[in-house]
């Protein structure tokens, strides 16, 4: 018998969650059901209160990031199901999800179709942060920024300190399982268009995403983002001196320039390498704090007349 937990952040998702709630409690009746309710401005927490869920409050926005954060502390199951308050995750998929957590897995995370894609642009982004992502763990990534997953929870907050507090953590928590050797397998769903407005912004967001990429490729494999950097530097300075000694017979300052930068992008690069492995290893198990209880955001909780059960 494992107790499932499952979080849901939301952020002024009142109109999607009158419909989703009934389906979920129905699919799952025994779950804990875990609501954070992100400094929304309509009735998301009355919604959520109304469908006996239990409602982790932000007093103010704080982000898709944050809320996971607080979800995953004050979530008491051996098992934590991430999905979407809008609608486009399926309860019925969950199971799918927990059949590979208990065949082994430690992540499973639903892959999205080209179908599910909000809009080509959408899709076409994505495709290129898979791609990306994919060079960078080494492993097939087919859906980097689905927020609909299960983990284990004792291996998902091991890298709650890494996760940023916007709509990255995917992202993040991805490259992260990959990075400490824990298996992470795709299951393939079909989303649905979202109920109500999304919170992203296609250009903002994207070039956002694009940098986030980078900055989890420096925490997850540093070299592998530095030495091909490096090693155009360097190329780029060897065309540069025989050019240089073909026509002008010397060895000239831009040569030097450009090869000394190849060797100084290298040495960041593998001292990177080395800090990473530090962060790794050091380990950051947290805690998940008891149902009710304070957590670092200081938000305030609510807790419904539903006692969460343990379920298969």
């Amino acid at each position: 018998m494992t107790k499932l937990s499952i979080i849901l952040p939301a952020k002024n998702e009142a109109d999607g969650l009158k419909s989703f709630l009934p389906r979920l409690r129905k699919q799952y009746p025994d779950a804990e059901i875990i609501v954070v309710n992100d400094g929304s401005t309509d009735n998301t927490a009355e919604v959520c209160l109304s469908n006996g869920v239990f409602v982790v409050t932000h007093p103010y926005s704080m982000g898709n990031g944050a809320a996971i954060k607080s979800g995953a502390r004050h979530a008491s199951g051996e098992i934590l199901v991430f999905m979407d308050a809008d609608g486009q995750h399926q309860p019925e998929d969950i199971p799918r999800l927990l059949t590979h957590i208990h065949n082994g897995y430690d992540m499973a995370v639903g892959a999205r179709d080209g179908d599910s894609q909000a809009s080509k642009a959408r899709g076409f982004g994505n495709a290129l942060y898979n791609r990306l992502a994919s060079y960078m763990t080494g492993h097939t990534v087919k859906d980097l920024t689905s927020g609909f997953r299960a983990a284990r929870a004792e291996k998902f907050r091991e890298f709650l300190h890494l996760l940023p507090n916007g709509f990255s953590y995917p992202t993040t928590c991805t490259m992260a399982f990959f990075r400490s050797g824990y298996s992470v397998v795709y299951e393939p769903i079909t989303a649905p268009k979202r109920i109500g407005k999304s919170h992203l912004n296609i250009t903002k967001d994207g070039f956002r995403f694009l940098l986030i990429i980078f900055k989890i490729g420096t925490l997850h494999s540093p070299l592998k983002l530095f030495l091909p950097i490096s090693l155009s530097f360097f190329a780029l300075g060897m065309a540069y001196y025989l050019n240089t000694l073909i026509s002008v017979g010397r060895f000239t300052n831009m040569s030097a320039l450009l090869l000394s930068t190849s060797v100084l992008i290298f040495l960041i690069g593998l001292v990177s390498e080395q800090i990473t492995s530090l962060i790794y290893n050091q380990g950051n198990t947290a805690t998940p704090l008891p149902l009710g209880g304070k957590i670092a955001e200081d938000a305030c909780d609510e807790r419904p007349p539903h006692t969460a059960q343990p379920v298969a």
